[in-house]
């Protein structure tokens, strides 16, 4: 049958899981408070005791345009961070490079000193940002231990949970020796300064080396619907506990166009985001989602696609989606 002439909506018509699990949805997205809903289920770091929901939430969106500047409306900034720690999400995603230092900033400024409850802040190094708004790699033994300091000044803390060493270059992934990189990290764990060491925009090989180097916790790289070449890295990640977390979930500053995802949404009375993110939750319990947004309406949005349950006849079109759309999203 052509993908055009799929009925989605008598697949799923009646008393089927999607239909349940979506009235739960609207209830809970229209306009009635989020507090008590379920959100993904907990995932505890590899060799650690640190356990946070699977769903977080990213700080990058919350700069100005570009990922560069203060937003345009800072008190609403302030107001999606505090609202995103009410509703249960206990690890927010920041970088001193977003904005630059704004996130931080904001961060600090919305949640410090932070709930009593452990909130896990994840920040990432390896970039800086020019006058230009470039972003340039920034990967020298001096230039992590800076950013380490800058990460710590502008969030209010004296230790920082889990640093992401960026490892790609400005266009994305590739297959640089990192070893200096994690010697550097290796001492910064043992100065105190950070506790547990993730990786972004990592190859395979990357990922390897920051295995046998350090006691890797975290892998953040770009992955979705149409780009799913870390599928083996994911699984591969899973048997040893590590989490996997993907950023643009949608494809980012090009969102992902595709006809299955918009018939999966009008099947489920979803967004597309909704759909993108429930999909992400359903490919492995080891990966977190970190969608971002600078607005409440659109994080309790988000925040409803974990009560998302995707029918086994829709996943199989989403799963047909990888490799017919792309992007090029900025670095992250």
């Amino acid at each position: 049958m052509p993908h055009a002439a799929f009925d989605w909506s008598r697949s799923i018509a009646g008393s089927g899981p999607g239909r349940v699990v979506n009235r739960r949805f609207r209830h809970h997205f229209r306009g009635f408070p989020l507090a008590h809903a379920p959100i993904a289920g907990p995932f505890t770091f590899s060799a650690t005791s640190l356990t946070v929901d699977r769903f977080g939430y990213g700080a990058m969106q919350l700069a100005g345009p570009q990922v560069w500047g203060p937003p345009q409306d800072v008190d609403a900034a302030i107001a999606v961070l505090r609202e995103a720690v009410a509703l249960g999400i206990d690890h927010i995603d920041t970088s001193d490079f977003y904005g630059p230092h704004v996130t931080n900033q904001l961060i600090r400024r919305a949640l410090h000193p932070y709930p009593e409850k452990k909130l896990v802040l994840v920040t990432k190094i390896g970039f800086v940002r020019g006058a230009d708004k470039s972003w340039n790699l920034a990967r020298s033994k001096n230039e992590l231990v800076s950013a380490v300091h800058d990460n710590l000044r502008h969030l209010g803390l004296d230790a920082l949970d889990i640093v992401n060493l960026r490892v790609g270059g400005p266009h994305g992934v590739d297959d640089t020796p990192i070893d200096e990189a994690l010697d550097t990290m290796r001492a910064l764990q043992r100065d105190g300064l950070v506790r547990h060491v993730g990786l972004s925009s990592a190859s395979a090989a990357q990922v390897t080396a920051a295995i046998e180097a350090v006691d890797l916790v975290c892998v953040q790289n770009l992955y979705n619907l149409a780009h799913r070449e870390d599928d083996a890295l994911i699984d591969r990640l899973a048997a040893r506990g590590i989490a996997y977390v993907p950023f643009f979930p949608l494809g980012g500053f090009s969102p992902l166009q595709s006809e299955a995802l918009d018939a999966a949404a009008r099947a489920l009375d979803a967004t597309k985001m909704q759909v993108a993110l429930a999909w992400l939750l359903q490919r492995a319990p080891n990966i977190l989602l970190i969608p971002g947004t600078s607005s409440v309406a659109h994080l309790r949005d988000n925040l409803a696609a974990a009560q998302l349950a995707l029918p086994a006849e829709i996943l199989a079109r989403l799963d047909a989606i990888a490799g017919r759309a792309s992007d090029a999203p900025a670095p992250r």
